[in-house]
């Protein structure tokens, strides 16, 4: 599993790095899960990047494709052989039509700026976005082509990814998508015991920002934070083996079956 890290300035970025995140992303926590970041900061947080080091980049839930078309071309295009990553929420959508619509502009738009990976963000308390279910994301993302899913919570009010969903639930999403061909990411308010449960289910990527940080989510990324947490994944890569270690984006997968069922607002 690659540990991505959430910052919110350029002035993270060192500290992240320093402990051990192989993904650098960049949001502004205090406008909500996905807060888009201003132009100005994700081009200062990529201008401290070494070239191998992927950029993750959270455009927020545009209501719509117009504004999705806007969000994906002010991203920077990346010196090769780095990744860009490109998060889309859907809070706000209505019906799986709406999220195949703003993952086709997504895409559409994304072969004008250097082909960056587009990840449909699926919230986990889906009905308190409201947004549609994690089942319908991960239907349209296989639909429409898109690089990958990631699963995270739109509440931050203390809980965890696990207040929405169980340990089974999540394994059964998370398998499907890889099935699919997914690069597959989860996040939600993950500590180091979250780490652990996540881990037995194989994502390929999973997300920290609050347990990152001193002082919480709109603290400051601490390096030694970082490097608790990337040592809790070696330790579950430890005992695992190779299939936690996660797929590397673009690894062709078999396909799957149907994607899992979500039941309310827990998975």
């Amino acid at each position: 599993m690659r540990l991505l890290v959430s910052v919110r300035s350029a002035d993270e970025v060192g500290a992240a790095l320093a402990g051990g995140a192989e993904i650098i992303d960049v949001k502004e926590p205090s406008r909500g899960t996905l807060g888009a970041a201003d132009h100005e900061v994700v081009r200062a947080v990529e201008a401290r990047l070494p070239t191998a080091i992927p950029l993750s980049v959270a455009l927020g839930d545009p209501p719509d494709e117009k504004a999705v078309r806007t969000a994906v071309g002010r991203q920077p295009p990346r010196r090769q052989p780095g990744e860009v990553i490109l998060k889309l929420g859907f809070a706000g959508t209505s019906g799986r039509q709406g999220i195949v619509n703003r993952l086709a502009a997504a895409l559409d738009q994304a072969r004008h700026v250097g082909s960056p990976a587009i990840v449909a963000v699926a919230y986990a308390d889906y009905a308190r976005a409201p947004a549609p279910s994690p089942a319908d994301v991960l239907r349209a993302s296989v639909r429409t082509g898109a690089a990958g899913v990631l699963i995270d919570t739109f509440v931050k009010d203390g809980s965890d990814l696990f207040a929405s969903v169980s340990d089974e639930a999540l394994a059964e999403w998370i398998a499907e998508a890889r099935a699919s061909g997914l690069l597959v990411a989860v996040a939600g308010s993950l500590g180091r015991d979250a780490i652990a449960r996540v881990g037995d289910a194989g994502p390929d990527v999973v997300g920290v920002r609050g347990a990152a940080c001193e002082g919480g989510r709109l603290g400051r990324v601490s390096a030694e934070r970082v490097r608790e947490l990337r040592a809790a994944i070696t330790a579950i890569e430890g005992r695992h083996g190779s299939r936690v270690r996660g797929c590397q984006a673009g690894e062709a997968r078999m396909p799957g079956s149907s994607p899992a069922r979500f039941h309310g607002s827990r998975v």
